[in-house]
């Protein structure tokens, strides 16, 4: 069997006890990010799985896309990560202060 030589380690154990490896990962050609793709990739640079930097490159991210999702989920869960969500999380900041 052949193994790509990649960058990085290719599985970390998670908080709860599962295993999340590279193949967890959404493929690199992803264009449609939805909420759960998002969460996966956010999860995989928190547990150090992949750095930032290989995120961006990878999937083609801004460094203001990744840093949004991050601050989205820091402050309101995953659900933030929903496009159906966006108008309700994306508001200035004086009033997303007021949502529950």
């Amino acid at each position: 069997m052949y193994l790509k030589k990649t960058e990085g380690r290719h599985a970390v154990t998670l908080p709860d006890g599962r295993v999340m490896t590279r193949a967890d990962l959404p493929p690199p050609d992803t264009e449609r990010w939805v909420a759960s793709r998002k969460a996966q990739l956010l999860l995989a640079i928190t547990a150090g799985l992949i750095s930032r930097d290989y995120a961006i490159r990878t999937y083609r991210l801004s460094e203001e896309e990744l840093t949004s999702w991050e601050r989205l989920v820091g402050r309101y869960g995953t659900a933030a990560l929903k496009a159906t969500t966006v108008q309700r999380y994306r508001q200035p900041e004086d009033e997303a202060s007021e949502l529950p």
